[in-house]
């Protein structure tokens, strides 16, 4: 048996063809699942099918079914490539800031900025929860396990911010992570349903009354003499 770390040769001829045909379907599954984001965005998770998305795509259902083989895979894989996008435009960005306060209201930040554009197709994490919230499955998980994902990197947000003395000793990060998620629910509803004048200015100000409701106090005079000592 060949040491699969070890380079199989074969004759450039052959190497490249696969490879060139394996660009071009990814390029296409990409521009599938580009389609399919959009479509679930402003239908939902269930309005996506085969059938709709080959009609969109201008391609065939046999070809957009060869790309996922199914209606589940299909809804799974725009689960996570929106997941992909949010983390590209809210967590990478906001990975830049310094540990603490700074990072954590960059997330709040990144994530209100989302929900804002997101206003008039929709978010597929609070979309799909309303939908799948009592149909277990595949779906169901795919999409439980990625707003966990983004749960936890909040979390540990807090944690930090609570470590470098920005939060004070004793401040429940579980608490205070469900209700920067009730200030962004909150936001989607009034800005989305009610089309609420303010909604946004009102979150941001939800957070801050949050965060200042934990806010580490600051040193006395005294204190800091004292640490210089």
């Amino acid at each position: 048996m060949p040491d699969p770390t070890t380079p199989t040769i074969r004759p450039q001829r052959e190497r490249a063809a696969p490879a060139k045909a394996l660009h071009k379907g990814q390029q296409t599954r990409a521009a599938i699942l580009d389609a399919a984001l959009a479509l679930a965005s402003h239908m939902g998770l269930e309005g996506l099918s085969i059938g709709a998305l080959a009609e969109v795509t201008q391609m065939s259902k046999s070809g957009v079914f060869a790309h996922f083989g199914s209606r589940e895979e299909l809804q799974i894989s725009v689960i996570r490539e929106y997941h992909a996008k949010f983390e590209e435009e809210v967590f990478v960005p906001a990975m830049k800031k310094a540990r603490g306060l700074p990072r954590l209201r960059a997330l709040f930040d990144g994530w209100v900025r989302r929900v804002t554009v997101e206003l008039d197709s929709g978010c597929i994490y609070i979309s799909g929860a309303v939908e799948f919230d009592d149909r277990p499955g595949l779906v169901r998980d795919a999409l439980a396990s990625m707003v966990q994902t983004w749960h936890a990197a909040l979390e540990k947000a807090i944690r930090f911010a609570i470590d470098e003395g920005h939060l004070r000793e004793g401040t429940d990060p579980q608490q205070m992570l469900f209700e920067i998620h009730g200030l962004i629910l909150a936001l989607h509803h009034d800005a989305r349903f009610l089309r609420s004048v303010g909604a946004v200015q009102r979150a941001r100000t939800g957070f801050e009354r949050t965060v200042g409701h934990c806010a580490a106090p600051a040193p006395t005079r005294k204190a800091v003499r004292a640490a210089r000592r």
